[in-house]
């Protein structure tokens, strides 16, 4: 590659224009480029959604990555590499329906991802039985409102005309020039993905993407699964090319990477990623998984959708297509504006993952947030409690859906104080989330358990098992024992003795940081106390299957459930599932299946280690799957059968009285106790570097604590 061209060195404005920051080439390209595989992140997601946030969000923000529980597992991608495939082909695929010779001149891509030499070979493709056209997806800023919209529609007449007159590679590139606005490419594809689809002509040609807003595994996920079969995204190869010419890219070995090492490191953690991606849905090759849009949109017009993603699912609305042309052209005033800024070649931070103090993304967990919880607590302060929760729900503010929800008290007839559950009562309905032994130390651990054990309520061992010496009372008659003990894909720890410990038994099918996928332990963290208690290795990083590998089935969970009730009659049996759509009729399964508790986490919780792409675009908000299951349990006449919990950043009383009105009998919290404990919010949790001695095994770190 040479690292000279211009489309390997672009400006900070070029970047801008196309809606990234420094946040991003921080914590994605940089972490790719280097290591070769997706970044991690943890502590879940505390910034509002795409369509609740004042800023202008990348377009793919508005796409949730579906995945499978229970049935149709996902696969585990990892250890079953023999299953997987990236193959793709490209050309006039013809009748589906007819076996002819001519349908299979077509041309191979070993993974969707391309080079630029990769790219530039198809675009001037010279054989019989191709032909390729580029079709660019811009507007200039100063056309009349509605020039997106007209833009879409002439991009797909220009590619129907193209393919009937034997076009059958169409390529869809967003390069501009400084006075124009790029068509998000997703949006491009999607309508003319719909167009050809709508005109009779779609299997005779297929679409290649350059593109210069797709990032991030996700990003070439959603291209993919609305149908792109070849990806160049020619900005991210130039910024990781540009950090390669800065010497600003190193390798774990500690040598200076050049633009060729560092883009076939992207490459290759992108392919990765979308494989991984894939394999929730329990999908083992990318020609399955092209075209099948499995991903629902939160924020987007019906319109929008039903015109340019057809058979999407969405249920909440927002954002129509001229609300996204709006967007993008103040993004690209805000592009422009940096050529007069005074650091003119620095990217702006979104303040996504970090909070910023000046420009940044909203955050519910801001410095004020901590500040007031932990004096709340620590002195047992009511009053500093209302102002915490307060602070949370300022006039205005929406983060998260439940925010839009207030209660309406015009006709209700208020009772008695007397007359409602106490406290006491109240509170043996809260269980602590699923924090493992090892993800977090010896002393939270033990912290929650003994508070929750004092309350009556629960605490969560997480799929990390648990040190036998905790089933004896403590001097002072304290017990650290945790209540609920998991059995996670991994079954780290599940001995006889860790089930008959427990007062509930908690399968998990999901988790809300990263539905579909197992749980994350590094190895920097697995010390040989944390080994010794799981039954593994000391050093060996620990990464559970993404499906339990006896569950392929609901009756396989029945009998899992029947056996776990053998093995502790006395404990309730509990499954976790994680919002999406049709978690309702995955939450009537298991209650057929005999489980006394259902527990519906949302997409934003999450303490531990997790792929950053799974924390912000996988699973859905709390409330949709929620509001589902309770409706679909009683539709079925199931609701009696079983208990259903919530859990997914419940921070205040409010966020328990919201979920109880929809459904749930018991509530889970996990960031919210971390926060008590003295977590500061650095997100270091994978690193082992945590400065309050809550996430990490170092001695001296866990002394603070």
């Amino acid at each position: 590659i040479d690292a000279a061209e211009t489309d390997l060195v672009p400006r900070a404005e070029d970047a801008a224009r196309y809606g990234h920051h420094w946040d991003d080439i921080n914590e994605v390209l940089r972490p790719m480029a280097s290591t070769g595989s997706t970044p991690l992140a943890s502590m879940g997601i505390d910034a509002p959604l795409a369509c609740l946030s004042l800023k202008t969000r990348s377009f793919f923000d508005y796409f949730f990555q579906l995945f499978a529980q229970v049935t149709n597992p996902p696969i585990d991608a990892l250890r079953e590499r023999l299953v997987t495939s990236t193959v793709l082909y490209l050309g006039n695929h013809g009748n589906l329906l007819e076996d002819c010779r001519a349908s299979c001149r077509l041309i191979r891509l070993d993974a969707p991802l391309l080079t630029r030499e990769g790219f530039r070979r198809i675009c001037d493709v010279d054989r019989a039985g191709f032909e390729a056209r580029t079709f660019v997806a811009k507007y200039r800023r100063d056309d009349a409102p509605g020039a997106l919209e007209r833009t879409l529609e002439s991009l797909s007449a220009s590619v129907i005309d193209a393919v009937r007159g034997g076009v059958n590679i169409v390529v869809l590139s967003d390069r501009t020039e400084r006075d124009e606005v790029p068509v998000p490419s997703l949006l491009a594809v999607g309508a003319v993905h719909n167009a050809l689809m709508r005109a009779g002509l779609r299997t005779f040609a297929d679409i290649v993407v350059e593109c210069g807003d797709a990032l991030s595994a996700h990003d070439f996920s959603a291209l993919i699964s609305y149908s792109a079969s070849g990806i160049y995204p020619y900005m991210a190869h130039g910024l990781v090319a540009r950090m390669a010419q800065e010497g600003d890219l190193a390798a774990a070995d500690g040598h200076a990477l050049d633009a060729d090492e560092a883009i076939a490191n992207y490459n290759r953690a992108a392919v990765a990623g979308i494989v991984s991606i894939m394999s929730k849905m329990g999908i083992s090759t990318v020609q399955s998984y092209h075209s099948a849009q499995i991903f629902e949109a939160v924020g987007l017009d019906e319109s929008l959708v039903e015109r340019y993603f057809a058979g999407t699912v969405s249920r909440v609305g927002g954002l129509g297509i001229r609300d996204v042309e709006r967007e993008l052209d103040e993004r690209f005033d805000a592009a422009r504006a940096l050529r007069t800024s005074p650091a003119p070649g620095a990217l702006p931070s979104l303040g996504l993952t970090m909070w910023r103090p000046v420009g940044g993304e909203d955050h519910l967990i801001d410095p004020d947030t901590i500040y007031l919880l932990q004096q709340a607590v620590r002195s047992d302060s009511y009053d500093t409690f209302l102002a915490y929760s307060e602070h949370l729900r300022r006039p205005g503010r929406a983060v998260r859906l439940r925010d839009l929800m207030d209660f309406d008290f015009s006709a209700r007839t208020p009772v008695p104080l007397d007359e409602v559950e106490d406290a006491r009562s109240i509170v043996t309905r809260f269980n602590t989330g699923a924090m493992s032994y090892g993800s977090i130390s010896q002393e939270a651990h033990e912290c929650m358990a003994i508070a929750m054990n004092r309350l009556h309520g629960r605490s969560n061992s997480g799929e990390g098992g648990e040190d036998p010496r905790r089933e004896d009372l403590l001097p002072n008659g304290d017990s650290a024992c945790s209540a609920i003990k998991q059995v996670a894909s991994g079954r780290f720890g599940v001995t006889s003795r860790y089930l008959s410990s427990a007062r509930e038994l908690q399968i998990k099918m999901a988790q809300g940081a990263k539905p579909g996928e197992g749980g994350h332990l590094p190895g920097k963290k697995v010390y040989p106390w944390i080994a010794r208690v799981r039954q593994s290795t000391p050093g060996i990083g620990l990464i559970s299957p993404p499906p339990h590998h006896d569950i392929y089935s609901i009756e396989d969970l029945s009998e899992l459930i029947f056996d776990l009730k053998c093995a502790n009659p006395d404990a309730r049996v509990s499954v976790k599932l994680v919002s999406e759509a049709g978690v309702g009729t995955i939450a009537t399964g298991v209650a057929k299946g005999a489980a006394d508790k259902i527990l519906i986490s949302g997409h934003n919780g999450g303490s531990g280690a997790a792929p950053r792409d799974s924390i912000w675009h996988a699973g859905l908000p709390l409330e949709l799957g929620l509001a589902e299951t309770q409706q679909t349990l009683v539709r079925n006449g199931l609701r009696s059968r079983v208990v259903l919990e919530a859990d997914g950043k419940l921070m205040d009383g409010t966020d328990v009285a919201v979920a109880c009105l929809l459904g749930a009998e018991e509530f889970g919290f996990a960031t919210m106790p971390l926060i008590a404990m003295g977590c500061l919010m650095q997100r270091d949790c994978h690193q082992d570097t945590c400065p309050a001695g809550i996430a990490t095994q170092n001695c001296r770190l866990r002394h603070r604590f």
